[in-house]
């Protein structure tokens, strides 16, 4: 069989059908197949604020409401060795009206910007995922911008009760509003796990009001136990789902240090009493913005353990501290760098 390969259509067979190219980095999503986890452990998700898990990935609920936890799990679907797990473990079933139970995403302006939402040049786009719950019904979430101000929701239906489905949602894009293309908060994907009345709304069409779910959807967190999961997340510029775009493990975790990254540092020597003593950590990859420092140390002597960090940018930082005594000096410790939005 015989094929022209056109750069912009695709290939095309010499039986006239033809296999669409699917350009690299289609997927706004990171690590929408769940496998980076440099956390790597449970979150406990009971407050409004923001508590991430798998790489990317956070959780949003309630405080003294329902609570419920996320996990890296290895149950998924064919193709996938990974997904994020939700289990309610304490039920809310009666949801404030202004409360939010939800998994979401937060997208980086510069990985948005070719969307071109905010203005009549929008693209449409179009949302696929696997999931699961030991719920059925309608299920709700919702895409929204970094200004809270402009929200659009969508539905699914699982049919079946613990078993991995494949859904594909089809989103306007928004000619209004504004749509950062920086290095801020552009836009947000959210997985409704259960919201009160004011949050909800019918689905399909963008509006100004804060919207997280779907009206009449079916709320997780109302039941206790219940669980959640969710993997192969891809949102995408387009009117028709493709398929997923598998990338490289070393690719995805690249991608993710540019919001989260660990590193260890260490230092020996000796010193007079009082004595600064400090260095210089390059990060892995340059971070999307100044990041957040804090250390854990594994083992000092003769060290104050108070840092003091100086020059400090999106690729590295410098710290010193001082030493206590005089005499020999060491210490061994793990930085961690957030530059989540």
């Amino acid at each position: 069989m015989s094929v022209a390969i056109n750069g912009t259509d695709g290939i095309t067979y010499n039986d006239g059908s033809l296999q669409p190219s699917a350009p690299v980095g289609k997927n706004k999503i990171i690590n929408g197949d769940m496998r980076v986890d440099q956390r790597d452990g449970t979150a406990t998700i009971n407050a409004t604020g923001v508590t991430y898990n798998v790489d990317r990935w956070l959780g949003r609920g309630v405080g003294s409401a329902g609570v419920f936890t996320l996990a890296q799990d290895t149950t998924s679907p064919a193709n996938f060795t990974n997904s994020l797990k939700a289990t309610v473990t304490t039920a809310d079933s009666s949801i404030a009206s202004g409360s939010s139970y939800r998994i979401q995403q937060m997208v980086e302006g510069y990985n948005m910007a070719d969307l071109n939402w905010g203005t009549s040049d929008a693209q449409s786009v179009s949302l696929s995922f696997w999931v699961r719950s030991s719920q059925t019904g309608t299920f709700g979430g919702s895409v929204g911008n970094g200004d809270f101000n402009r929200f659009n929701v969508f539905s699914y239906t699982i049919s079946s009760a613990n078993t991995w489905e494949y859904k594909t949602v089809t989103i306007a894009g928004d000619t209004s509003g504004t749509w950062v293309t920086n290095n801020t908060l552009g836009l947000r994907l959210n997985f409704s796990l259960g919201a009160g009345s004011t949050l909800l709304a019918s689905a399909g069409s963008w509006g100004a009001s804060t919207k997280e779910g779907v009206t009449g959807q079916t709320n997780v967190i109302a039941t206790n136990s219940a669980t959640f999961y969710v993997t192969g997340v891809q949102l995408e510029a387009n009117t028709t789902a493709t398929p997923f775009e598998y990338l490289q493990y070393g690719q995805q975790y690249a991608n993710c240090q540019r919001y989260y990254q660990t590193l260890m540092d260490c230092n020996q020597s000796y010193v007079n009493t009082g004595q600064h003593v400090g260095g210089r950590c390059q990060f892995n990859t340059e971070m999307r913005a100044n990041p957040t420092i804090t250390s854990s140390v594994l083992e000092s002597g003769n060290v104050n353990n108070s840092y003091v960090y100086h020059k400090q940018s999106s690729n590295s930082f410098g710290y010193y501290h001082s030493a206590s005594a005089a005499g020999n000096f060491y210490w061994y410790a793990v930085f961690t760098m957030s530059s989540e939005l």
